[in-house]
């Protein structure tokens, strides 16, 4: 029986870098920690602000996160209050979870990311679909009309959308895809990026994939 492997997963250290970059011996445990609810909060305080990627970097007394986004005028704000609420609040979660220990909160540092063509990146492509699916626009032209704008991008491929549970409110849940050009999943110099959403609807909840075939990348990542 074969074995499902993410596409992400597959090519980390290869052609994708680590989203957390950074180590320690003595607190590994906690930093994990901090980060994977720094990054619910963000996902779900910033879900409809395009957030592709979120990259965490430590360094002595200093916690910066990158925020990779195709609208960062929603996240900045007038006048840079937006992002500063957002960096009080980020300071918050970490002062509650390091509450009682000897550590002190790191002084956090924010860098928004513009992301001009949001079809070349999974993750927007199938948060633009859940948020549709939300609306209660009819699936299959919802991922008909993306699959066309993403395949209508310089240096895209190949691309597959697939749509997953109870849609149009059928009651027994089933999948429906699209695909346009190649996908080699198995290659590994294949730059291919990956994404799963969840769409809330009145049915249930639909999940969302998206697979984004950007050509060969032999060149790996600067650490």
């Amino acid at each position: 029986m074969s074995h499902k492997v993410s596409p992400i997963a597959h090519r980390l250290g290869g052609l994708v870098d680590w989203k957390s970059r950074w180590f320690n011996t003595r607190d590994y445990r906690k930093d994990l920690k901090e980060d994977v609810r720094v990054r619910e909060f963000l996902k779900t305080h910033l879900r409809t602000m395009g957030i592709a990627a979120v990259e965490i970097e430590r360094h002595t007394n200093t916690m910066s996160i990158i925020l990779s986004t195709s609208r960062p005028g929603l996240i900045i704000g007038r006048g840079g209050t937006g992002i500063e609420e957002l960096r009080k609040k980020i300071m918050r979660i970490i002062a509650d979870l390091r509450e009682g220990e000897k550590r002190e909160v790191p002084k956090i540092r924010l860098e928004v990311k513009e992301i001009r063509t949001p079809e070349l990146h999974a993750e927007l492509v199938a948060q633009q679909i859940a948020e549709q699916l939300e609306r209660r626009m009819p699936f299959r032209r919802t991922i008909k009309q993306t699959l066309d704008r993403v395949m209508s991008q310089k240096g895209v491929e190949g691309a597959r959308i697939m749509v997953k549970g109870r849609l149009d409110g059928r009651e027994m849940a089933r999948k429906e895809w699209v695909m346009a050009g190649r996908l080699p999943l198995q290659t590994i110099r294949a730059d291919v990026d990956y994404a799963h959403v969840n769409a809330n609807t009145n049915f249930g909840v639909i999940g969302v994939k998206a697979w984004i075939y950007r050509g060969d990348k032999l060149d790996t990542p600067k650490t």
